[in-house]
């Protein structure tokens, strides 16, 4: 059983290299971008020539989510064409596609756990193309298991805990969306959960959501995150509407994670018991 990591210099791509090294997984591949360009079909051609994968985990896309309003084509070339690649090189080779979506995909207008089977109504570029994404793996791969996160962090890359504690160094106020509620995602969690629904071997294909347990809002996120790192710094709670960004966001996206759990036996952490594992690795 080969796997094969593309988009493996991202946030997420970063911890599945961490949990595969603490697993001794030593059967997966993590191509460099110029070798696994996922909007080159000849190059992804080739990979899949060498790598003869069983399994590929697509963590590749475009999730600069105000910039894609400004860059509609690259976005969708990225998070669609790119996504569709991805499910035809799949299907050429006889691979099994795990891909990652977002919580964006939900227009965010009702309360309530959203389900896999919810209706799908993105308010944002970004939202739009990686549903777009979801769409087009399963018009052409059956064979896929398409994993909705949300408010993704790590000890990894860019992300809104590394940003807080930041600049919670630099200042001593910051102002923080208070109306935005969600469940945030600890990476290192998510990778562990997609290690376990490959070691499964099930082929319950479909949709399904992962974060952590839990909700809360990204004024609360900051406050918990200031909290646990000791870190000395007045939160502001601001309306959405006092803070205008070029995307709409979902006021509310908390995610029904019975399936998941259901289907691989997984257990999910609470999301403030992962950020302090998070924050402790940091330190």
């Amino acid at each position: 059983m080969n796997i094969v990591v593309l988009g493996a210099s991202g946030q997420l791509g970063s911890c599945l290299k961490k949990i595969a090294g603490e697993r001794v997984i030593s059967n997966i591949a993590f191509p460099a971008e110029e070798n696994a360009n996922i909007l080159d079909k000849t190059l992804l051609e080739k990979l899949f020539f060498q790598e003869k994968p069983t399994y590929v985990i697509n963590c590749a896309a475009y999730t600069a989510v105000d910039a894609a309003e400004d860059n509609i084509d690259l976005c969708r070339k990225v998070n669609r064409d790119g996504a569709a690649n991805i499910a035809e090189a799949c299907k050429s080779h006889g691979a099994k596609l795990i891909h990652v979506s977002t919580d964006f995909v939900f227009k965010g207008n009702v309360t309530g756990l959203l389900t896999e089977s919810d209706p799908a109504s993105p308010e944002n570029i970004y939202g739009l193309t990686k549903l777009e994404g979801e769409v087009a793996i399963a018009e052409v791969l059956p064979e896929h298991f398409t994993l909705r996160t949300s408010w993704l962090y790590s000890e990894f890359g860019n992300n809104f805990v590394k940003t807080m504690l930041r600049l919670g160094t630099e200042r001593e106020q910051l102002g923080v969306i208070v109306d935005q509620v969600g469940s945030p995602t600890y990476a290192i969690d998510l990778a562990g959960a997609i290690f376990d629904i490959i070691a499964s071997e099930s082929t319950q294909y479909g949709i399904y959501h992962y974060s952590n347990e839990g909700v809360t809002s990204w004024y609360d996120f900051a406050k918990a995150i200031f909290d646990i790192s000791g870190t000395n710094v007045r939160v502001i709670p601001v309306k959405t509407s006092e803070y205008i960004t070029k995307a709409i966001r979902p006021a509310y996206s908390v995610m029904d994670k019975s399936k998941i759990k259901a289907e691989f036996g997984i257990t999910i952490p609470y999301w403030r018991d992962s950020l302090a594992a998070c924050i402790e690795r940091l330190a």
